[in-house]
């Protein structure tokens, strides 16, 4: 296990950090936030989305427009579905889309290649067209017809599945708005004039569209820019998990006496004599299923608070361009700097390994522990972990593919160079509850079942306690002297005064 400071010779890299949109196609950050775009990386997914609520309660018209033309496409579908006995190609011609990965938004931090809407996605929206959506733009309760009702009733359909449709269902939008920024503020030798698959659908022919644009380019694709303003993080304004969580209330919202009362009645049958949290949520389920309507009574609730719903995704997605760009970018900058992080090759093994020694000495000794810490407050997510370690590692020449899954569950990356064997890498939170386990048992089986001949195991905390905690696991493993265990230092109570963030 290493866990002192790193005393390696440092020498400066010459390797350009082209990590974001400005960098890629040479335009001042500046510019691209006046435009009120969101500077996005072209080496990986940003965990931002498109919420359709942000565009319904928007007072800006041609945000409201695109929301109006997608419940248009939904009654389409509604009417064409209950109209005639579709068949199962016409399906998958009208419901079915790939993920718009041109955005470079959304949950894959490999890479911007996510699984779009296929035939499960289709299946529920084609199922509950008559029975969710037979109401749409003749709603006794809601203001609006939204598409996020979907969600609410529907298991497996989440934020990413409505985002994707979303972006899909306004692309035309999405691919002028970029066209007309890389007219006026790119290089012509950074844009090209490109296919774009389904930009908009022609309903005199009931067919998708497909349309020819002049965009900016990376790797014979076109990049896309997103408005700040309809972009949010962690969940759509309309979601299942507020549903349940805020279910107590619900109740209370609903003008009809005997309604009300039987709602109560119906949920309180439900739980036991002392419920748990989850025998509670179980209930509220239960209770949401038997009166559909509360669904309706939740959305108005939602609307009711529409301008929360802006503040909250402005300010989600300002932490966001902080963290994601700001400090991001400034780590892959000490690193290219102060390091030989991007100029380290050989094989799979030793790269990592070198790699991981310079990321913990500039966290560690040159002040990069700064770059985990958001308004005082350290990370709390590992995701956030993975997209940083992706964004530091662009430089390399190896097959670098994020949570693997080769049967056993997914594991946080597989490096691999041909026939020199893989390698596996998991970054890891000291206060995750779950890291003795995976210490244990995961990453053993991991390596089995991607034929990996060594794994790597990153653990960070932010306090003593945690870095007690960490290594009380790995000494309780026997695994304190395992030169593959690496804890990296990001406390800011023990940093030079200099360094502080």
């Amino acid at each position: 296990m290493i866990g002192a400071k790193v005393n390696e010779p440092i020498c400066a890299s010459q390797t350009p950090v082209d990590v974001y949109f400005s960098d890629f196609f040479q335009v001042p950050p500046s510019l691209i936030e006046e435009y009120g775009a969101f500077n996005i990386s072209l080496l990986s997914d940003l965990p931002l989305f498109i919420d359709p609520f942000l565009l319904f309660t928007s007072r800006k018209p041609q945000f409201r427009k695109l929301h109006d033309e997608i419940i248009e496409y939904l009654r389409f579908l509604r009417d064409k579905s209950t109209s005639t006995q579709l068949e199962s190609g016409l399906i998958h011609a009208l419901y079915t889309f790939h993920e718009v990965r041109q955005t470079w938004l959304g949950f894959s931090t490999t890479s911007n290649r996510g699984i779009g809407l296929g035939n499960n996605f289709a299946g529920a929206l084609h199922r509950n067209l008559g029975k969710i959506f037979g109401s749409f733009g003749n709603e006794q309760i809601t203001r609006a017809s939204h598409l996020e009702k979907l969600c609410l009733i529907e298991s497996g359909v989440g934020r990413d599945k409505i985002s994707d449709f979303t972006t899909n269902l306004i692309l035309k939008y999405l691919v002028e708005y970029t066209e007309v920024f890389a007219r006026k503020h790119i290089q012509r030798k950074f844009c090209r004039k490109l296919l774009v698959r389904k930009c908009r659908f022609d309903y005199r022919t009931e067919t998708w569209v497909h349309e020819t644009h002049y965009l900016p380019a990376a790797n014979s694709d076109f990049v896309l820019l997103t408005p700040k303003e309809i972009l949010t993080k962690d969940d759509t304004w309309i979601n299942r998990s507020d549903l349940i969580r805020e279910f107590d209330g619900l109740p209370e919202s609903i003008p009809d006496d005997q309604l009300r009362a039987e709602v109560n009645n119906y949920f309180l049958k439900q739980l036991p004599k002392k419920p748990t949290s989850k025998e509670k949520s179980n209930a509220a389920a239960s209770t949401i299923l038997r009166f559909p309507e509360l669904i309706d009574y939740f959305i108005r609730y939602k609307e009711d608070h529409a301008s929360d719903a802006a503040s909250l995704s402005a300010k989600r997605v300002e932490l966001s361009r902080q963290l994601y760009i700001e400090q991001f970018k400034q780590l892959a900058q000490l690193l290219a700097s102060g390091t030989s992080f991007y100029a380290t090759k050989g094989n799979t093994y030793k790269e990592a390994m070198e790699r991981v020694r310079f990321l913990k000495d500039v966290i560690e000794n040159k002040g990069g522990h700064r770059i985990f810490y958001v308004k005082g407050k350290p990370l709390e997510r590992e995701e956030d972990l993975h997209i940083l370690y992706r964004l530091t590692w662009y430089a390399s020449a190896l097959d670098v593919s994020r949570e693997v899954n080769d049967g056993r569950g997914p594991v946080d990356f597989k490096l691999s160079n041909g026939s020199e064997g893989k390698t596996l890498v998991e970054f890891k939170l000291a206060k995750n509850t779950q890291l003795k386990r995976n210490l244990e048992k995961q990453t053993p089986v991991y390596e089995k079942a991607s034929d990996a001949r060594k794994s790597i195991k990153v653990i960070i905390f932010f306090s003593a306690q945690e870095r007690k905690r960490a290594e009380g696991i790995v000494k309780s493993l026997k695994l304190d002297n395992d030169p593959n265990i690496i804890l990296i230092d990001a406390r800011r109570d023990n940093k030079p005064p200099g360094s502080k963030a």
